[in-house]
């Protein structure tokens, strides 16, 4: 399937072209022709498979064909609500990589930043609005932001809405809107207050769902190391020592924690920087854009990053901490193994954290092999290692032989490479 059979105008295949797209990912080879028909979409599918594009693109050419887009009153035409400043961002990078060639305007919007820059763009005129919940508000307050001949809504990360606290506004916001209007509701998983929410905004949708419900992306290579809380920033030291290692996205659960790894990374001789909410909004992005460009090798983040961060090539992912929501993990992983490419997720275990483990292996129905020949093994091994979990290790074979190295590759496999298909998801 190529995206021209996919009746896609011109303009936007010149510019998929032009970023290096080859041919749609599943989610988008099914929701763009059911967005270009003008329906409700449903769309349950897990981070990095493309799902910005399965949006941006339609909404993009319904803009360019209405008629009416031309003719009608001036106003915002699209809003795009999503759950985080840096997922706000990329949306809107997506949106404007996809129609350079086109004659619509968008702007993005979020709080922790300067207003004026944002109401001086709704000043000048949007027709696709990206936006987080409590600017979004508060700018509609204000009487910058009017909502009255909307025609597309997107829910974008709905249940990463619901994690966040942002239910409330997200209602506040869909109560404003036109009833009559095209609805996009899109989740990676579905709880019931969010199944909920989609049956009251939604009018007979369509449904897409290209992969189980929390499932982990086949390729990436995941492993758990037990290991002392004490020990885990020298484990961690000790990986980054092998440079196939060659980007690494470590996850904290905490703000202190992020900057306490980062520092000690760095008094290491380690490149690291870290991202979170008490961060500002320019500091975020320059160590994002330090990250992307490879200036710094590791980016220590708090779940705030779990989703909205696209980095290519990401080697990478190591939880220095497990999530205490399962479904955390899946979000986390999945900033690596995207769009073709192999990734890698390394997991720290300590103690305290074995339920946290415990939860994930039941949410995504398998074993995380384990690697139990490392420097820093937990002194309790009857925790560190289950007779379970060292058989899946060692897939059946005898225990003299290792599945991982170090840095948790199979052997076999060498480091992560990235794919030779340039076609990157959105």
């Amino acid at each position: 399937m190529s995206f021209e059979k996919l009746q896609i105008i011109e303009p936007i295949l010149r510019a998929l072209k032009n970023e290096g797209y080859t041919k749609p990912t599943p989610i988008q080879e099914q929701a763009i022709p059911i967005l270009l028909q003008r329906k409700d979409l449903l769309g349950c599918a897990q981070t990095g498979t493309g799902k910005t594009a399965a949006f941006a693109i339609p909404i993009l050419q319904l803009l360019h064909d209405d008629e009416k887009f031309v003719k009608g009153p001036h106003g915002i035409k699209a809003l795009v609500l999503t759950p985080t400043r840096e997922l706000a961002i990329q949306i809107g990078e997506s949106f404007a990589a996809y129609g350079k060639h086109l004659r619509i305007r968008h702007a993005v919007i979020f709080g922790g930043v300067s207003q004026k820059a944002q109401t001086d763009a709704l000043r000048a005129g949007v027709d696709i609005l990206i936006a987080t919940p409590g600017r979004l508000l508060d700018l509609m307050a204000q009487k910058y932001v009017h909502l009255q001949h909307l025609k597309l809504f997107v829910l974008d990360e709905a249940d990463r809405m619901l994690d966040m606290g942002f239910i409330h506004d997200v209602k506040k916001v869909i109560a404003k809107l036109p009833a009559k209007r095209q609805t996009l509701f899109f989740s990676a998983t579905m709880p019931p207050e969010i199944q909920v929410l989609a049956n009251t905004i939604l009018v007979n949708p369509s449904k897409v769902e290209v992969t189980p419900v929390s499932s982990t992306v086949d390729a990436i290579r995941q492993a758990v190391y037990f290991v002392e809380k004490k020990d885990k920033s020298k484990l961690l030291s000790h990986l980054l020592e092998d440079r196939s290692v060659n980007s690494a996205l470590v996850f904290t659960r905490t703000k202190h924690g992020a900057d306490k790894v980062a520092k000690t990374l760095n008094a290491s001789g380690i490149k690291a920087e870290a991202i979170h909410g008490n961060k500002s909004q320019n500091a975020r992005q320059r160590a994002l854009s330090n990250f992307k460009a490879r200036q710094t090798r590791v980016l220590v983040a708090t779940d705030i990053a779990a989703r909205g961060i696209d980095v290519d090539n990401l080697s990478h992912v190591i939880n220095f901490e497990l999530p205490n929501v399962p479904e955390t993990y899946v979000h986390r992983i999945g900033r690596t193994g995207r769009a073709g490419a192999s990734g890698i997720a390394l997991s720290f275990c300590d103690a305290e954290e074995k339920e946290f483990l415990r939860d994930i292996h039941k949410l995504i129905a398998k074993t995380i092999p384990v690697v139990g020949d490392h420097p820093y093994p937990m002194s309790n091994t009857s925790i560190a290692h289950p007779q379970a979990q060292q058989k899946q290790a060692s897939g059946g074979r005898s225990n003299g032989q290792r599945p991982f190295n170090r840095n948790g590759n199979r052997k076999g496999f060498g480091s992560n490479k990235p794919s030779n298909n340039r076609h990157r998801t959105q």
